[in-house]
């Protein structure tokens, strides 16, 4: 018996979608952009990633690579060796105070050491490995592309159309991982921007510093009034520190390298001598912003936002880059795989939702607590109750809160989501 035309002309026609190549197109091409554009192409996405810049690479100075980071990355596909090739293992001992006197100390034992573990590593160095793998899956680099609209299309119809400048990309998904400021969300959720913390910070990687500036090689985190220094290991002879103040937005200051020396003047000698040690060239400072409760939703039509773009938080909890490194990866788990498997995409795109958003908006909730308690905390009486009730803290609650944080596993690549029901059923059975 002949099939109906309408009805084979419908079947070849889901043949064929389901044949056809997918589609990406990242704007940003920083960590949570290559993370998610390498994700996708080992998925067998077609991606290509729209890079603002003139060329591909990262401002930056050093960050620290925490466990879940290194589980994200290692998702991505880099094994143990190349994840620790990055940079220095480290590890974050505790927290001191202004004047070096040990405030927290997390105890020096095996289980401890897994917990609190680090790798310290160059920004530039990270995004290198990053974008070798990315193009190493396939994944194309656009430079020169600022972004200047976004049609966010509709999953179960029209595609997402990025305009930059002269040129047009249409894509199945589009991923916004283009930071704090991003084009992306200004296009799709106008109301919602960036925040000035009241802080910026000075970094610095310093070459061939003596022993006794550079440390046991472990991570040493001082809090001050208003203020946080921290200085590791990050690959070889190279040391990073940075130096976290209060400061008015858009301050200008005509010698950095004697601002810093100033409003660290009084701290632990080691932190003196470390900005005094560090060559003018090296030194870099940022206004640091935040996206104060992040977005509502993590997607919008067939856009998924990711990294700073969709829940830019403050750096006093340390994941920045690991969050970034996980909504990446999951990009790729929770998205990409359901949908090449022939999943629906906008259930896939809402378990990419309920999975991410959660978490970081509750560490962006944890990373405000820990500068109220921390660096952001003023001077005076309210630095001697706080470093007297650190003192008092059982180790085992903080090992057991970084633990909670860092002990993020990669969730199961999802299976094909199937798509919504309009007769009124379940779709069950079918």
């Amino acid at each position: 018996m002949n099939e109906r035309p309408a009805t084979r002309a419908a079947a070849e026609r889901e043949i064929g979608e389901a044949m056809r190549e997918l589609t990406a197109a990242v704007v940003g091409g920083g960590i949570a952009g290559l993370a998610s554009a390498a994700a996708l192409a080992r998925e067998g996405w077609r991606t290509t990633v729209l890079e603002r810049a003139g060329e591909a690479g990262e401002v930056g100075a050093g960050v620290a690579l925490t466990r879940n980071a290194a589980a994200a990355l290692r998702g991505l596909g880099f094994d143990d060796a190349a994840v620790s090739a990055l940079g220095a293992p480290t590890w974050a001992s505790g927290t001191l105070d202004m004047h070096g006197r040990p405030m927290f100390r997390f105890p020096d034992d095996p289980g401890t050491r897994r917990t609190t573990a680090l790798i310290g590593v160059h920004r530039r160095r990270l995004h290198a490995a990053l974008l070798d793998g990315a193009r190493a899956a396939g994944v194309e680099v656009v430079t020169g592309a600022r972004v200047t609209g976004v049609r966010p299309g509709d999953p179960g119809g029209a595609p997402a159309v990025v305009s930059a400048g002269d040129r047009s990309f249409s894509a199945d998904l589009v991923v916004g991982a283009d930071g704090v400021r991003s084009a992306v969300r200004a296009a799709l959720f106008p109301g919602l921007r960036p925040a000035y913390s009241g802080y910026s910070s000075w970094r610095a990687v310093v070459t061939g510093l003596p022993p006794e500036l550079a440390g046991d090689g472990s991570l040493r985190q001082f809090w001050g009034p208003h203020a946080e220094f921290g200085v590791m290991p990050v690959h070889g002879e190279e040391t990073y520190w940075y130096g976290y103040v209060r400061l008015p937005e858009r301050t200008r200051l005509g010698d950095e390298s004697a601002a810093a020396s100033d409003r660290f003047a009084g701290w632990d000698p080691l932190v003196q001598r470390l900005v005094a040690a560090t060559p003018p060239s090296a030194l870099i400072r940022h206004d640091v912003h935040h996206l104060p409760g992040g977005l509502p939703r993590y997607a919008r039509g067939r856009v998924v936002m990711v990294g700073d773009a969709a829940h830019a938080a403050l750096p006093t909890m340390g994941q920045g880059a690991a969050t970034a490194l996980e909504d990446g990866l999951c990009v790729g788990l929770l998205v990409g795989a359901p949908v090449a498997a022939g999943g629906d995409l906008s259930a896939a795109l809402s378990a990419f939702d309920a999975a991410r958003r959660p978490r970081c908006r509750a560490l962006a909730r944890a990373s405000v607590q820990a500068g109220r308690f921390g660096s952001h905390l003023g001077g005076g009486w309210r630095q001697a109750l706080r470093n007297g009730l650190m003192r008092r803290l059982p180790p085992g609650v903080l090992t057991r809160a970084t633990d909670g944080v860092m002990g993020w596993l990669p969730p199961e690549r999802a299976l094909p989501a199937a798509p919504p029901d309009r007769t009124g059923g379940t779709g069950a059975g079918r």
